[in-house]
């Protein structure tokens, strides 16, 4: 299938259909080595550092530290990797409204 042929098949499909074939697309074995990824860098010096500020990516809130949780800005379910640059600290309210979005698509942050 080319770039256009997928274009024009991806425009003709629902918005629900279209999110469905996208997250069938990543394995359950991809998110849960990402997952498993994600678990070992949360105990990481990195990520505790990265989140002592307390502040919310999305938000700008501070927090407590234990409040934040680690989000991935492309999910996983979404082809996201456990990467140090796709990993941000979130307050629970802001990971739970964003769910499978990205960054972008949601403008409960502005």
């Amino acid at each position: 299938m080319t770039d256009a042929n997928l274009n024009v098949w991806l425009v003709s499909m629902e918005p629900q259909e279209k999110q469905e074939t996208f997250f069938s697309m990543v394995s359950d074995e991809e998110i849960a080595r990402e997952r498993k990824k994600a678990k070992e860098l949360k105990q990481s010096a990195w990520w505790k550092k990265k989140r002592s500020s307390g502040i919310c990516h999305y938000c700008g809130n501070k927090f407590k530290v234990e409040d934040l949780t680690m989000d991935h800005l492309i999910p996983l379910i979404r082809g996201g990797l456990s990467i140090k640059s796709n990993l941000v600290p979130s307050c629970k309210d802001c990971n739970f409204k964003k769910k499978h979005s990205l960054p972008f698509e949601k403008d409960f942050f502005q």
